[in-house]
């Protein structure tokens, strides 16, 4: 048995992943490999460093910091979110990510991206012999680069961009893993189905050297209703198990404390009426 944890993104979405990722920490559920997507990549490696609570604690601390997101960052320098801020400040300093301990964790993490060449998403592997905290951190602000509000990130002469326009739910990615005793958290309720962008033109125009990438962001939702379908018919059999939403989360790009909280709290509710379902689920 190969225990695996997939994590949705959704940006500020993600703090219901956080929820119910700190329950599974606090009550000793341990996965062989997780794979996050976006904001799924950037809480859920909290997993891996054994940091219960952290991504809920610099999102509050610092959500309403001009250092941290604003406008004005967005039309400055094209990141709606600070690179510095966000991906060095915080990490490094202010609140520290516990990188040692990530690496000792034999647990294997994998950050999903999308190649705005192709349009296809790639899973990249932390691996603590080649991938130092800069490259590690820089991989993490790759997979939450949302098209539009921010820059492409370029690794290793690859250009990436947010992770969900290649992979929303890297499901069948872990099950060609080998991974087959999945837990999958999603940030949309059961009935979610996504509908075609709105913003296809704007996106052509901004990405026009980029053909590959914005066809992946114009069929985004059919992939992504595809994936969720896949997903809710194996969970039926009882091959996989999911944790999600109830309702709808109401939160995308948010710095509201409160809201934070409110859906932090919601997955952690969910976590809690998760748990028998979990440890029977690996038993």
């Amino acid at each position: 048995m190969k225990k695996g944890l997939i994590m949705e993104g959704g940006a500020m979405r993600g703090m219901f992943t956080a929820g119910v990722t700190d329950v599974l920490m606090e009550n000793g559920i341990e996965f062989d490999g997780g794979v996050g997507t976006s904001a799924g990549a950037a809480f859920g490696c909290n997993y891996k460093s054994k940091q219960i609570g952290r991504a809920l604690r610099y999102n509050k601390d610092y959500c309403d910091d001009k250092r941290y997101i604003s406008l004005k960052g967005l039309f400055r320098n094209g990141n709606l979110y600070s690179e510095d801020f966000c991906y060095h400040e915080i990490p490094e300093r202010l609140d520290k990510f516990d990188f040692k301990t990530f690496n000792a964790n034999p647990m294997e993490f994998y950050i999903t991206c999308t190649n705005i060449e192709t349009g296809r998403a790639v899973h990249h592997r932390h691996d603590e012999k080649n991938d130092d905290f800069n490259t590690f951190l820089e991989w993490v602000r790759a997979s939450c680069a949302m098209p539009m509000l921010e820059q492409i990130v370029e690794i290793n002469g690859v250009k990436l961009l947010d992770g969900g326009v290649g992979d929303s739910v890297p499901i069948r990615f872990f099950e060609e893993l080998g991974y087959d005793r999945n837990v999958v958290i999603l940030t949309q309720p059961v009935n979610y189905i996504k509908k075609k962008i709105k913003y296809g033109a704007a996106a052509k125009l901004l990405y026009r050297k980029y053909p590959k990438l914005t066809e992946a962001m114009l069929n985004r939702h059919e992939r992504y209703n595809e994936t969720y379908s896949y997903i809710l018919d194996k969970e039926i059999k009882g091959e996989l198990l999911v944790i999600r939403p109830s309702e709808a989360l109401r939160i995308s790009v948010s710095n509201d404390k409160n809201e934070i909280q409110r859906v932090y709290d919601m997955g952690r509710r969910e976590g809690l009426n998760s748990l028998n379902r979990v440890r029977g689920f690996f038993s």
